[in-house]
């Protein structure tokens, strides 16, 4: 059981002034993110997750909730809406993402990624690149609890706490899928990858 904590997610939007910045913390037990906080300040938003209920809170301006409501995934729209890093594309997710004809992008900094999963307002988020556990941990953590999942390209879920990697330095993750809801649809889309 331990802690994951990024203070400052998304530093590139913070150093230009945009407002998708993030501050995350998540508890990890046996590998799995259990509880999450994402914390957008200057969005005047919080995401909480934890086993059964995902939230998202409005603050005020002294960052005070203001009103809270249940989040939760939605079945996938048609096109499929996909969440994408702003300052952290790649080619590998650009050959993807050509792959799957029609979609709808929404270009996003930080963990904001998978809380817009969770609330229902995005499908999918691949991701293959470099990122690092304390970056995911936290939205996953709200993603799976509002229904959700994280996978690995081989269809097993990201884990949490790895160390002495053979391939890579500790904590880092393989590249993924951030999901929302996981029937038919969403299958067909991880299928992409594998064509």
């Amino acid at each position: 059981v331990f802690f994951l904590v990024d203070p400052l997610d998304g530093t590139r939007e913070f150093v230009r002034g945009g407002d998708d910045f993030t501050v995350n913390v998540a508890l990890v037990r046996a590998g799995v993110p259990v509880v999450g906080a994402v914390y957008a300040p200057a969005c005047h938003r919080l995401y909480l997750g934890r086993p059964g209920l995902a939230e998202a809170v409005e603050t005020d301006a002294g960052h005070s909730p203001r009103s809270r409501r249940r989040i939760a995934v939605r079945a996938p729209a048609s096109p499929p809406v996909l969440v994408v890093s702003r300052s952290h594309g790649t080619p590998e997710t650009e050959a993807y993402i050509a792959g799957l004809g029609p979609v709808e992008r929404v270009s996003i900094g930080s963990s904001l990624k998978f809380c817009l999963l969770a609330a229902g307002c995005a499908d999918l988020y691949p991701r293959m690149g470099r990122t690092m556990q304390w970056d995911t941990a936290a939205g996953d953590a709200v993603l799976r609890a509002a229904g959700g999942q994280t996978l690995t390209l081989d269809g097993k879920p990201l884990v949490y706490g790895k160390r002495n990697q053979a391939h890579d330095t500790d904590f880092a993750n393989p590249w993924f899928f951030a999901c929302g809801h996981a029937g038919p649809k969403t299958q067909e889309l991880l299928a992409c990858f594998a064509r």
